[in-house]
């Protein structure tokens, strides 16, 4: 008999307590799982931001417009490279259920602005430019929905209304919008500006925020002070910064989610360590005759040792993997269903790694006491005791 074979039987000798101590061992790393595939959607925009882009809002608020004269003025400055102007549509499909992530945008600098990003064919682009209703669609939604290029696809807003009182806009899709990185979502699509601002009913003439590349990295900060002291006082002050800290800015207002993660994980892991420590410490306590018999028959402390370890790892192991893989499934069934809200939500290869990591440090904290106790274990007294 090997000493795998010793462990798997000295681990459920006791099935029910094996079980529920597998069972809490899965839920904790399902929970972590989870929170670590929502931490790495929020943190999405981060880790794609451009160091040499720069983002450009009302100093009130970026849910506050500002006028299009000040892009004009941005474009004059020294030092800015390209700039483009966006707003928020607040767009659906057919119903509100169906939301979209749709733009207006100025489209021949957004192509150029976000190049590293996104990207699409010359004659997509062309048509782009050229077509007064023409909308450039995510890779993602096109599949989603089975639209195709050509198609004239009518998209409701939930903010904005057209002169003759209709939420509707109708628009022609005349390429596919596909990204230049793997974590770079196309859960969106961008349209004309000028069709935007002419139709809409309130509002004329105003943007959301706009976007510019510098010509260096280097030049951010000389840039981003020009840009909000050219407005300072104005009726519409700005604030510029850089496009990594645009984005944690925005997610920041759906909560902390790095602290979530770090409280309930480790809440759910602290009671873990206890509960798991606990019991394998009563464990090796009910076999100390056992272990008495063991070294009587030549098993060293070493050995003694390892096998104790290898009982407790065997347990994070076979509780923490089954865990993690329900993680797994939870997030591909709801990848489409949340692809509108937390475009990204996953969990990768290396959210499964730093869990394996984790199961093995869980299975060394809890077993490590026990494990020196039987090791140090003098036979006499283990086979003295009842």
């Amino acid at each position: 008999m090997n000493d795998f074979v010793l462990i798997g039987k000295n681990l459920f000798r006791k099935k029910l307590r094996a079980a529920l101590m597998l069972a809490s061992i899965m839920i904790a790393f399902l929970i972590f799982g989870v929170l670590a595939g929502f931490q790495r959607a929020f943190n999405a925009g981060e880790d794609v931001a451009a160091a040499d882009r720069l983002m450009v809002v009302n100093k009130i608020n970026f849910t506050q417009p500002l006028p299009i004269a000040h892009y004009n003025r941005v474009r004059s400055i020294e030092g800015v490279r390209q700039v483009t102007h966006m707003n928020w549509f607040g767009g659906y499909y057919q119903e509100p259920k169906n939301f979209l992530v749709a733009m207006a945008v100025e489209p021949e600098t957004y192509l150029q602005v976000y190049s590293d990003q996104v990207d699409a064919a010359a004659d997509a682009r062309a048509a782009f430019i050229r077509e007064r209703t023409g909308a450039l669609v995510g890779e993602t939604i096109m599949k989603k929905w089975g639209w195709k290029v050509g198609d004239r696809v009518p998209v409701m807003s939930s903010i904005f209304t057209q002169k003759n009182g209709a939420r509707t806009w109708d628009f022609t899709i005349v390429g596919t919008l596909t990204s230049r990185k793997p974590n770079i979502d196309t859960n969106f699509m961008v349209f004309q500006y000028q069709y935007f601002n002419e139709t809409q009913n309130q509002g004329r003439d105003l943007i959301g925020w706009m976007a510019l590349n510098t010509t260096s990295p280097s030049q951010n900060d000389r840039v981003t002070k020009a840009i909000d002291q050219m407005f300072a006082n104005s009726f519409y002050e700005t604030a510029t910064d850089t496009e990594k800290a645009f984005n944690k800015a925005f997610m920041a207002q759906l909560g902390n989610i790095a602290l979530m993660v770090a409280l309930v994980v480790g809440a759910a892991f602290a009671t873990i360590l206890m509960i798991v420590g606990n019991t394998m410490v009563m464990a090796v306590r009910e076999r100390t005759r056992e272990i008495g018999v063991l070294k009587t028959l030549g098993f060293s402390g070493g050995r003694i040792l390892r096998l104790v370890l290898g009982e407790s790892v065997l347990l994070a192991l076979l509780g923490g993997i089954p865990g993690i893989a329900l993680a797994a499934l939870f997030a591909a069934a709801m990848e489409t269903s949340l692809s509108n809200f937390i475009p990204g939500f996953a969990v990768t290869p290396g959210i499964a790694l730093t869990a394996v990591a984790l199961m093995l440090a869980l299975g060394l904290a809890t077993g490590l006491v026990p494990a020196v106790n039987a090791m140090r274990l003098k036979i006499a007294n283990a086979l003295g005791r009842s």
